[in-house]
C-alpha cells in the first residue's frame, strides 16, 4: 500500500512539473506539490528503511525511494532561492546511472506484470531523469520536450499504477 501512496504523487508532482516547464504554473505555487510530494516519499522511505519488519529488500527500496524524494525537495528549495539548477542536474544524472542499472535488473528477474511493469519503469525513469541532467546542465532548449516526456511519465508510470495499487485492482 506505501508503494501505491508514493506513486500516487510522484504521478502528481511529474504531471505538474510539467505543467510547470510549460509556463502554466509559477515558480512559487510548484514548491507546494515538489514539498509535499518529497516529504510524502521521504516518509515512506523512511519506514521501508527503519520501520518494524526493515529488512535487505526494504531498505534497497528505501534508498531507490530517496533518490526521487531528494530530487523533488531540490526542486523546491531551487524555485525558493532561486538557483540555477545545476547541481540538482548532476543529482539527476547521479539518480539516472543509479536507475539504468536498476531496471536492467529488474528485468532480468522480472515475475508476471508487475515485475516487467517495475523494470520497464526503472528505465523510463533513467530516461528522464538523464534529460533532466541534460537540459539543467547542457540544454536548456529541451525543457519542452522535458515538461511532455515528465507529464506522459507522471500519467503512465506513477498515478495510474499507484491508483491501481490503492484500488486494490493492481497487485506488486
Amino acid at each position: 500500500m506505501h508503494e501505491g501512496l508514493s506513486l500516487l504523487y510522484v504521478g502528481a508532482v511529474l504531471v505538474l512539473n510539467g505543467l510547470w516547464m510549460l509556463g502554466r504554473i509559477e515558480d512559487r505555487e510548484i514548491q507546494v506539490i515538489n514539498f509535499f510530494t518529497g516529504g510524502v516519499s521521504l516518509a515512506v522511505a523512511a519506514y521501508a528503511a527503519f520501520g518494524p519488519g526493515a529488512d535487505a529488500a526494504s531498505v534497497r527500496t528505501a534508498a531507490m525511494t530517496l533518490l526521487f524524494a531528494f530530487t523533488y525537495l531540490w526542486v523546491a528549495i531551487n524555485r525558493r532561492n532561486g538557483s540555477s539548477g545545476h547541481g540538482l542536474g548532476y543529482f539527476c544524472l547521479f539518480v539516472a546511472l543509479t536507475a539504468l542499472p536498476t531496471g536492467l535488473l529488474q528485468l532480468a528477474v522480472a515475475e508476471g506484470l508487475w515485475g516487467w511493469w517495475s523494470g520497464l519503469n526503472w528505465l523510463a525513469w533513467a530516461l528522464l531523469w538523464f534529460g533532466f541532467y541534460l537540459m539543467l546542465c547542457h540544454r536548456p532548449q529541451l525543457q519542452p520536450l522535458m515538461a511532455r516526456t515528465a507529464l506522459a511519465q507522471g500519467l503512465v508510470t506513477a498515478w495510474l499504477p499507484g491508483y491501481l495499487l490503492l484500488q486494490g485492482l493492481l497487485l506488486a
